[in-house]
């Protein structure tokens, strides 16, 4: 699973709406609490990003193959302090329960925290998904490209590319 920029506003929203119709939480205004939501995801793609960054600058740096990207980006993200891939998603919604509890304005939250959690996971896991459907989306386009050549290579970044675009990721 994976968070995409271009999901960071209907996560927040979806999340809210259902928090607020379900009377889990009780707000004045639910576009400030959306962008409290929406402040949390962008600060997480954020680090992301620099983890990436970092993690292509030690391999780099150090010579080591680019097959050790993975374990070096795990290290990298946890020295940050931050979760990456399968552990994302309940890194995030701990993340937006902690929001909901320091937010001036969530006015009060008559829930327990994994409740909470609850609430949100399916509208995360709906939106956070789209990187397994684009993935069967891109290999259903290169089925006349033999895996692992560089041909390969160049094709599948190309129709990922193609397919993001066309989902608005």
């Amino acid at each position: 699973m994976r968070l995409y920029g271009g999901k960071v506003g209907p996560i927040a929203t979806d999340v809210v709406r259902a928090l607020i119709a379900n009377k889990d939480i009780e707000t004045e205004s639910a576009k400030d609490v959306e962008a409290d939501v929406r402040s949390i995801l962008d600060q997480y793609l954020a680090d992301e990003r620099e983890v990436n960054e970092r993690a292509r600058d030690v391999i780099d740096r150090t010579g080591k193959p680019p097959s050790e990207l993975f374990r070096v980006r795990q290290l990298v993200a946890d020295e940050k302090g931050i979760k990456l891939g399968d552990d994302s998603l309940d890194y995030l919604l701990d993340q937006v329960v902690e929001i909901f509890q320091h937010s001036h304005h969530v006015e009060e939250i008559w829930v327990e925290d994994i409740e909470l959690r609850r609430r949100m996971a399916p509208i995360f896991k709906k939106y956070m998904a789209a990187d397994d459907d684009l993935e069967s989306d891109v290999r259903a386009q290169l089925r006349h490209v033999r895996e692992g050549t560089p041909e390969w290579d160049i094709e599948y970044a190309r129709a990922r590319d193609l397919v993001k675009r066309k989902r608005g990721l």
